[in-house]
């Protein structure tokens, strides 16, 4: 790649010195409230926080006086509630019905629309467009 620096890997790792793995939680400090903050991998990397891996999350202390606040990380991606699949159901149950039989009778032929028909492929029309 062009421009690229070669060895560098785009994964981020864990700020502590000497270890090489990938980080999973960022560390922050908030210093008016003596807290220190460990969550989610941050999107971006900050220049006042830190990249741990999962062993260095978990052996993390905090200066005395202060509180550790550990966010909640979810390690697993949500999959599809059981609320979309059924929407989702009813969606391809709702568009397999027949059209109501005023509906099809208010549909133009082909001609009154500005076309010839000159092909179908099931419910799809091929219109010429003289």
């Amino acid at each position: 790649m062009p421009g690229s620096v070669p060895g560098v890997t785009p994964v981020r790792r864990c700020s502590r010195t000497a270890c090489g793995r990938p980080a999973v939680n960022t560390l922050t400090y908030v210093y008016a409230d003596q807290t220190a903050v460990l969550g989610p991998l941050a999107t971006y990397a900050e220049p006042h926080a830190y990249d741990l891996c999962e062993l260095h999350s978990e052996r993390l202390s905090a200066p005395r006086g202060w509180e550790v606040l550990r966010l909640a990380t979810n390690t697993v991606a949500p999959g599809p509630s059981s609320d979309d699949l059924l929407a989702l159901a009813d969606a391809v149950r709702e568009a397999a019905r027949p059209a109501p039989q005023q509906q099809q009778q208010q549909r133009l032929a082909p001609a009154e629309e500005g076309g010839r028909e000159i092909g179908r492929r099931g419910h799809l029309r091929v219109l010429s467009s003289e």
